[in-house]
């Protein structure tokens, strides 16, 4: 008898009780994320839209936004919220960090050199 299985082979016999309840409570999570993500999206969109907000906070509000969108992608729906993904938290939000102090310092400069 040969030992390897086929992963792509369907699941015989019916999930447990516990496996179905973890696949609602999965799925439910991922449609409320969702329409949370299209709510951001289209506040994002109407509020520069309409000018509800000054211009001045515009591109900040906009970029608030994203980032929020952006966390709640990577962790609903690329998985990071889930066990054995420490690594990769690590080095993601290392680079956010390295690439928002770079950014920072960028328009630090900018700014000592415009005026």
């Amino acid at each position: 008898m040969s030992t390897h299985l086929d992963p792509s082979a369907p699941l015989q016999g019916s999930a447990s009780k516990a496996t179905e309840r973890k696949l609602k409570q999965e799925a439910r999570t991922q449609v409320v994320s969702y329409v949370f993500m299209i709510f951001i999206t289209s506040t994002a969109f109407l509020t520069i839209a309409t000018d509800i907000i000054p211009s001045s906070f515009g591109i900040p509000f906009i970029l608030l936004l994203a980032g929020v969108q952006v966390v709640m992608q990577l962790y609903f729906f690329m998985h990071m919220k889930d066990k054995g993904t420490g690594w990769v938290n690590a080095m993601i939000w290392s680079g956010m960090f390295v690439a928002a102090i770079t950014v920072a310092t960028l328009m630090l400069l900018l700014g000592i050199n415009k005026y």
